[in-house]
């Protein structure tokens, strides 16, 4: 499926790559799938020059996994869990910073707290889950969570206190050039098993299914199976729903303690193949397809990554400039 906004993106990626300095020098030409242009040599110098080694340490420190199971960051300029590395994790211990940040999306908040699930807590946390399984996603019940990898993690995540005086969890899902086809995860086969079974998809219902009719957020429909919630992206925003609401419901056994949530969705405007495709199941776009699910639609902010940034042009020259030329 061709994306417009991914291929000028690419085309992007790739000038920058022969013409600026932006990378420090280092060359496309890099292995995904294909040697390919807008894949650098070396993976490092697709993160911003002054967080190459902090944000790998964070990532080891905090036994996070790197996009794709990898030990090592992508090569790949378009990936959105660089893009929402190099836009957040520079300010990361700012606190003033980041509660304008969060108070350029809603200006309600008058506090930002150290995150507690994070090894040195800061006042933005990535690729965070909760404590223990709450979504049944585990291979057994005591297994590991692992950030990052087979479980719901929140690709960043502010922890933040409201002008009424609750504590509210601020999950952020970070898209850059993601779109996608009409692929419904309820009806997904194993490759193991004969086609036709729905394995995997039966699996995703088993451990979704209750849990959104026990939602105050997710409206129940009367069959989950091949419904919106299995369609992409609102899959992702489902459990990722699921997951805010579970933490607060067991807050008592997590480290986050919270009355309340604000789910933000991090999209470039110019994404138009994810934003306006009329979606399969409702025929609709993006964000009025979501909001056709949810009951309380306080909860859900759309927000470009620039508007997203505003607050940090003053005092993050530098690092403004580099997001700007890189990716708006």
């Amino acid at each position: 499926m061709a994306s417009k906004f991914q291929e000028a993106q690419r085309a992007k990626q790739r000038e920058l790559i022969k013409k600026s300095t932006i990378f420090n020098g280092v060359q496309g030409g890099g292995y995904f799938r294909g040697v390919r242009d807008e894949i650098l040599k070396k993976s490092d110098a697709n993160l911003f020059c002054d967080i190459v080694d902090a944000s790998k340490k964070y990532i080891n420190d905090n036994k996070i996994v790197w996009w794709g199971g990898k030990r090592d960051p992508t090569a790949h300029t378009l990936s959105s869990q660089i893009a929402c590395l190099n836009h957040l994790f520079l300010i990361r211990n700012d606190k003033d910073v980041v509660l304008k940040v969060l108070n350029n999306v809603r200006d309600e908040f008058v506090e930002v707290l150290p995150i507690p699930c994070d090894k040195e807590p800061t006042y933005i946390a990535f690729e965070v889950t909760s404590r223990k399984d709450r979504l049944n996603e585990a291979k057994n019940e005591d297994a590991d969570i692992t950030r990052g990898s087979n479980c719901t993690s929140i690709d960043a995540f502010i922890y933040a206190k409201h002008k009424s005086g609750g504590l509210w969890l601020i999950p952020i899902e970070w898209k850059y050039t993601e779109h996608y086809n009409n692929q419904d995860k309820s009806v997904e086969d194993r490759a193991s098993e004969p086609k036709g079974t729905n394995g995997k998809g039966k699996e995703r219902l088993s451990r979704y299914a209750h849990l959104i009719d026990q939602s105050e957020q997710l409206k129940t429909l009367p069959d989950y199976r091949q419904s919106i919630y299995f369609y992409e992206p609102f899959y992702q925003l489902m459990r990722q729903t699921l997951w805010a609401e579970q933490i607060i419901l067991h807050q008592e056994d997590e480290l986050l303690k919270a009355t309340n949530y604000l789910h933000l969705h991090i999209i470039p405007s110019e994404n138009t193949d994810l934003l306006n495709k009329r979606y399969k199941t409702t025929g609709k776009g993006m964000e009025q397809s979501w909001r056709t699910c949810l009951s309380d639609q306080t909860k859900y902010e759309i927000v470009d990554p620039r508007k997203f940034l505003t607050p940090i042009a003053d005092k993050y020259p530098t690092l403004y400039q580099y997001l700007e030329k890189r990716y708006w």
